[in-house]
């Protein structure tokens, strides 16, 4: 990491001397080139440079503590050193976060799919449930939802339902709420009082641009059927629902929810795509797993990440081991007291990466 840091001081001490040089000063668009290299490496120096300066005072206080005899000043030391190491590991984790390039994707908004699983009609009321919960917590964000397909459950809640998140870093938010959800609780059918356990499966993926997707129009077969679910006078009258197939892959996108057939096309379009993106970027992943897998970071969808236990009020995030017994705020869209501690633990798992104990020794 050491070496790294001086790496990065050689190509920064390199680019503020070119942006001296008369010859690029003059050139508009090579200066601007550095001028943002220069700023983005800019924030690392300085944390380097505080670095450094606690590492040296480390030594200092390590020195005094082994070579003097002065009773008092070596209990100053010992003082000053916990308080150095302090600063030692914030330094190290704002540098590891600074080194770290963030994911593209996170600045992106979130396509989120929710649908129901074991459980029957109670899995989909808890999908609607779920629905709510995120809802709430983009309300909360001020971000925009936007509906792009649903099928409802005839008694409640949701077989499917799918939307779009419009907001800042709504996908590097959300994208760790991929996995199987379930629930313990007495549904309102029950006459015995006994607790069901059912789930339901979230999935969230970036929104994704025509040029981070090659569709060959030739892949892809489009049908178009009358819509149905929801009500309203479009229903059953018109071919405007739409179901768009990847035929390489087989995967689908369907939507129903517009009058028009236009823009029914055009939302299964953009859900089509963050499929096809997803499964490009998890063949990648595939391709690192057994270097080194994190249960945090992969975001297995088939891996039971949550039980909601309505009964006794907690929740638990099965991948971090943690239990709040806050379930009504949680459902009520108060999730960054569980977002917050999955993003901490990722940051743990990326400080134990090898080139990361560097930095220590």
């Amino acid at each position: 990491m050491l070496e790294k840091l001086k790496e990065i001081e050689a190509k920064f001490n390199k680019i503020s001397s070119q942006m001296g040089e008369p010859e690029i000063a003059s050139d508009h668009e090579k200066y601007s080139k550095l001028a943002r290299e220069y700023s983005d490496l800019e924030d690392i120096m300085k944390v380097t440079k505080q670095y450094r300066k606690v590492l040296s005072q480390i030594e200092e206080s390590k020195s005094i503590l082994n070579d003097s005899d002065d009773d008092e000043l070596r209990e100053l030391a010992r003082e000053e050193l916990v308080l150095l190491k302090d600063e030692e590991n914030r330094l190290t984790d704002k540098l590891h976060d600074l080194l770290t390039p963030p994911d593209p994707n996170d600045s992106k908004n979130a396509i989120v799919e929710i649908r129901a699983g074991t459980g029957g009609d109670e899995a989909a009321i808890f999908a609607g449930d779920l629905y709510r919960m995120y809802n709430k917590y983009c309300e909360n964000n001020s971000w925009k939802i936007e509906l792009m397909g649903v099928n409802i459950s005839e008694r409640g809640g949701y077989k499917e339902i799918i939307f779009m998140v419009n907001g800042k870093n709504a996908f590097g938010t959300l994208k760790f709420e991929s996995g199987v959800h379930r629930v313990q609780r007495v549904p309102d059918t029950e006459t015995q009082g006994r607790v069901h356990t059912s789930a339901a499966s979230v999935v969230v993926l970036p929104e994704v641009d025509d040029v981070e997707v090659d569709l060959d129009p030739n892949d892809i077969r489009i049908d178009v059927f009358r819509a149905s679910g929801h009500g309203g006078q479009h229903v059953n009258t018109t071919d405007s629902a739409v179901r768009i197939v990847h035929v390489p892959t087989g995967i689908t996108a369907s939507c129903q929810d517009e009058k028009s057939q236009l823009k029914n096309k055009a939302k299964a379009l953009k859900v089509l795509k963050a499929r096809l993106y997803d499964l490009e970027i998890r063949k990648r992943q595939e391709e690192l797993t057994s270097k080194r897998r994190s249960m945090i970071r992969t975001g297995d969808r088939s891996e039971k990440i949550r039980t909601y236990n309505f009964p006794q009020g907690r929740v638990t995030d099965h991948r971090i081991n943690l239990t709040l017994y806050r379930l009504d705020e949680i459902m009520q869209g108060n999730l960054d007291m569980l977002i917050d501690e999955i993003q901490i633990a990722e940051q743990a798992e990326r400080l134990k990466e090898p080139e990361m104990s560097q930095i220590n020794g």
